[in-house]
């Protein structure tokens, strides 16, 4: 009997290494708790939304009833209805849509922006790095929070500038987070050997440096996206958030503080969307840390 010995797939190369992550990630997420429950939390809490954009439902989200003011939860409003008369429910379903395109806006801005900058600082080093990690840890160096809130409060009260406020707030973060990794890899043996070999940057950066740093940044993304709920949120509730009557969640909880003793839903209910679609993020985040750490010993 002959045994056929096959040649071993290099260890080190990223990009094979990645491609096997992607076939078994889900998998690998969901066969734990809090992959499972975060998962199941962001698919019930986008599909709530979603519902709205279809438009069947029973009352509209600016639609006044007021003889209907400050009603509690019955079978016609399930979450009550607030001051003027609006269904509570209708209003949470498209304050998530709300809050989750703003904070999809803002993650997607500040991941595009931090990875720049991180793989140029990371990569190029010398002065470029020097220059980019000093703006980033000056910017850092102020809570996130507070830079988005000084940001938005230039800018003025809105959407897109509320997105635009979030995303710079948290580009540092994705910049510090992304330069390390940057920098292993770069100082690895077969990403010297592609140098020597005469491989261009851009084929280094594409085949090497961005594979490598897939699943940290990954697992900043998901995380991101919670912070950046919270934040939206936030600048709502102060009232730096888009405009009434729009259905911010921030902004409901903020009028539902004026009603919290004589109607608790009016406080409730928005608080629990926000709450769900951090927690939810946040333990899918988890799950995906533990899946992309080697380190975590929980693989």
């Amino acid at each position: 009997m002959s045994v056929s010995v096959g040649t071993p797939e290099p260890s080190f190369d990223p990009v094979a290494s990645a491609q096997s992550s992607r076939r078994s990630i889900l998998r690998r997420v969901w066969a734990r708790g809090n992959g499972r429950a975060g998962l199941i939390i962001i698919v019930l809490m986008v599909l709530l939304g979603l519902v709205s954009l279809i438009g069947i439902q029973p009352h509209g989200p600016n639609d006044q009833q007021v003889f209907q003011a400050l009603k509690g939860p019955s079978w016609s409003h399930p979450f009550g209805t607030d001051s003027f008369g609006r269904d509570i429910f209708s209003r949470v379903q498209h304050g998530i849509v709300l809050s989750l395109e703003i904070s999809v806006i803002a993650v997607a801005l500040c991941t595009v922006v931090g990875t720049l900058a991180g793989v140029a600082a990371g990569f190029l080093g010398g002065v470029v790095s020097a220059t980019i990690m000093g703006f980033a840890d000056l910017l850092f160096a102020i809570p996130s929070i507070l830079l988005a809130l000084a940001i938005v409060t230039a800018l003025g009260p809105g959407t897109l500038d509320s997105a635009l406020a979030i995303g710079i707030g948290y580009s540092p973060i994705f910049a510090r987070v992304v330069r390390g990794p940057v920098l292993a890899v770069r100082e690895a043996d077969y990403v010297k050997a592609g140098t020597v070999l005469g491989f261009s940057r851009r084929r280094i950066l594409f085949r090497h440096i961005l594979p490598a740093v897939s699943g940290i940044l990954a697992v900043q993304v998901t995380l991101a996206l919670g912070w950046a709920i919270l934040t939206e949120a936030s600048l709502s509730f102060l009232g730096l958030g888009p405009p009434p009557p729009a259905s911010s969640l921030g902004l409901m909880v903020s009028d539902g503080t004026n009603f919290a003793r004589i109607a608790w839903w009016n406080l409730a209910f928005p608080a629990a969307a926000i709450s769900a679609l951090i927690i939810g993020f946040n333990l899918f985040g988890d799950a995906l840390r533990d899946v992309f750490d080697p380190s975590s010993g929980r693989d």
